[in-house]
């Protein structure tokens, strides 16, 4: 479960780029009853906030030919090491690691199967301000076309331990958790898309999950506030229950309400 003890290759901050900011913090805190702090006085950039706290960033789409997208930040120690990794690793630097101020230092990557994802080295700034609690982030999930490829690269990227699991029919979902860790410090998993996904325009993609106090609910509230459902309100055994949504401008995005170990 994921936590705000960060340790090298865990999830550690994320952020959305949209081309109208200003609208998506509507749409977020009518889903989620985020609020909305700048990260500046000459606006673009800011967070939001819940109950006083940090749980992500939004802003305008900077590169060209983006399309709207949450981008998830895995925790490193050396991010100029990690550009270099990502490299050799047979991957591609998009943004070249640099200070954030004195907040930290990051750099954005693609993956060999085209998923973008990103890395922070914090200094005045570990990332997110709470994890793991409703309205924060739960876990990351990986979209690949090659999920043995995807596995390698992430492994020699971030160390990760990988833990297949088979599912019906026929597939294998993968879990991550960062090194040297027990499972219950698992942080995402990925899984291989379909042909039939691919053929419907699927691409690989990381997402973020957002725990809830109730799925159902939430997915209803994203739906009516312009949102599309992918996936509708699911139970899957042992994990809880889950919806997966794009918001309006298409990132995609999903909602879990977690099983409580241990609870009847």
């Amino acid at each position: 479960m994921l936590s705000t003890d960060f340790v090298p290759g865990a999830p550690n901050w994320l952020d959305l780029g949209v081309p109208d900011a200003d609208a998506a913090v509507t749409y977020y805190s009518a889903v989620f009853g985020w609020q909305y702090r700048p990260a500046g006085p000459e606006g673009g950039y800011g967070f939001f906030v819940q109950d006083g706290r940090n749980v992500a960033g939004v802003g305008p789409l900077t590169e060209e030919g983006a399309s709207a997208a949450w981008t998830l930040y895995f925790h490193t120690p050396d991010a100029d090491a990690s550009a270099k990794t990502v490299e050799q690793a047979g991957g591609s630097v998009r943004v070249e690691p640099g200070d954030v101020f004195d907040f930290g230092r990051m750099g954005q990557f693609t993956d060999p199967a085209g998923a973008d994802f990103a890395v922070w080295q914090p200094t005045g700034s570990k990332g997110v301000e709470v994890a793991g609690a409703p309205g924060s982030l739960a876990w990351v999930e990986l979209f690949t076309t090659d999920a043995a490829m995807a596995k390698a690269f992430y492994r020699t990227v971030f160390d990760w331990q990988c833990t297949d699991v088979p599912m019906d029919p026929g597939l294998t979902y993968t879990v991550l958790t960062p090194a040297g860790r027990g499972e219950e410090h698992a942080h995402g998993g990925l899984t291989e898309l379909s042909p039939q996904n691919v053929a419907e325009g699927a691409r690989p993609e990381w997402h973020p999950y957002f725990e809830v106090a109730d799925c159902d609910a939430s997915h209803a509230k994203a739906v009516e506030a312009g949102g599309a459902a992918l996936v509708p309100p699911t139970d899957v055994e042992g994990i809880g229950r889950l919806a997966i949504l794009a918001d309006p401008w298409g990132a995609p995005f999903a909602v879990i309400k977690s099983v409580v170990p241990g609870a009847s």
